[in-house]
């Protein structure tokens, strides 16, 4: 094994503390605010979006940032990982000092943005890590990169869960567990973030002005909403369509979990086959998959289950390939590329922001109630099914339309 390989671990356990920040706190932080103080469903939607808007501005400027401070991306990063461990205690493990949804607004503005900036890090060092690489360099870090991610979200998903077993405040000993991970996350990593010999930034106009890169952007964006919108109504659906309250953690770890394994055999299918075959044969799955939930009704937790694992497996690819591709052609117009996935994270997020400020509106206006089945009228059960199981697979068809019409021949 070459000395490169050799410190692969380390990427995966970083990454596996940018995914424990991301998709679970979608989903765990708007169900314990409702559930713990009482906030209302729509305000939670409206300060997601707002958190996203801010993206808009925010995370091109903290990938300009990013690049800005890549002598010293060691200090940033670990500057970085401070701040969002300080600021998931405050989220989870502190009574809000201020009103409960300012309080949201104020420390989840915090973990996101500590996770924007080290994510736009962590990435553009990746492209720098997969050049040098023998091979398709960017497609094997990406097979340990996405593994550990999805282990990240396996854990952090089930975590709370598994928690209440043997705690009476299981979110702030998952807050204080994810504030340990980012020390010992940060120092795994701490030989890694050199920059020397990298070529000079290219800034964002090279990325934008270029066809494949901008494609890539976009078909990343609808590519992620099906995820965006699922995330945000899991919790939901599972407690209240399903009629299945405390299987929430042990569903979530069935779909993260069977990412996690599937990732590097999507990897080296990419490596095999090309990623764009791949990419396009994985969301025909998805589909597939996906929309049998459509057809479910309370006390089918089993059979929801077995999609759990199907839509997980498909979810694998998404989040190994695309990424791996946009860092191959960042390592063709953009080595630098702290730019090129400040614009990344932006598009990547914007459809959590999209689905919050929307959906949860929309289930509130129908009347619909954090509870079990029987709570809420049939005809807000059927709204919260078509949204979570409906809409995503119209998204990915229009996934699939755009990739089957990229040329990736030049990645």
């Amino acid at each position: 094994m070459t000395q490169t390989a050799e410190r692969l671990p380390a990427y995966s356990l970083f990454a596996a503390l940018l995914a424990a920040a991301g998709l679970p706190i979608y989903i765990h932080a708007p169900k314990f605010y409702v559930d713990e103080y009482g906030v209302s469903l729509a305000a939670l939607g409206a300060v997601l979006f707002g958190l996203r808007l801010l993206d808009v501005v925010q995370d091109p400027l903290l990938g300009k940032l990013a690049e800005t401070l890549r002598d010293q991306r060691a200090l940033a990063v670990a500057i970085g990982c401070t701040v969002i461990g300080v600021a998931m205690v405050a989220l989870f493990a502190i009574p809000p000092l201020l009103p409960p949804l300012v309080w949201f607004g104020l420390t989840l503005t915090l973990v996101f943005s500590a996770f924007s900036f080290l994510t736009i890090n962590f990435y553009a060092q990746g492209v720098m890590k997969g050049t040098a690489m023998s091979g398709q360099g960017h497609y094997r870090l990406a097979r340990w990169r996405e593994s550990g991610a999805l282990l990240g979200v396996c854990v952090a998903a089930v975590a709370p869960v598994a928690l209440a077993a043997a705690f009476d405040a299981p979110f702030a000993w998952f807050a204080l567990g994810f504030a340990a991970l980012a020390v010992v996350a940060a120092y795994a990593m701490r030989s890694e973030w050199s920059t020397a010999g990298l070529a000079a930034s290219t800034g964002f106009a090279v990325v934008l002005q270029d066809k494949l890169a901008r494609r890539l952007l976009l078909i990343a964006l609808v590519n992620a909403a099906p995820v965006a919108v699922s995330s945000t109504l899991f919790l939901f659906f599972v407690e209240s369509k399903l009629d299945a309250p405390g299987f929430e953690g042990p569903l979530l770890l069935i779909f993260f979990l069977s990412a996690a394994v599937a990732a590097p055999f999507w990897g080296a299918m990419a490596e095999r086959f090309g990623p764009k075959d791949v990419l396009i044969f994985a969301m025909v799955l998805a589909i597939c998959a996906f929309g049998l939930t459509l057809t479910l009704g309370p006390g089918d937790w089993l059979l929801f289950a077995v999609i759990c694992v199907g839509s997980g497996i498909t979810l694998g690819a998404d989040l190994t390939l695309l990424p791996a591709t946009f860092a191959n052609r960042m390592a063709r117009i953009s080595p630098s590329a702290a730019e090129g996935f400040g614009l990344w994270s932006f598009v990547s997020k914007l459809t959590l922001a999209l689905a919050a400020v929307t959906l949860l509106p929309l289930l509130e206006r129908a009347g619909f109630q954090s509870g079990s089945a029987s709570e809420n009228t049939p005809e807000a059960l059927a709204l919260l099914a078509m949204l979570y199981a409906g809409v995503p697979c119209v998204l990915k068809l229009a996934a699939i339309a755009l990739l089957a019409v990229t040329d990736l021949s030049e990645v």
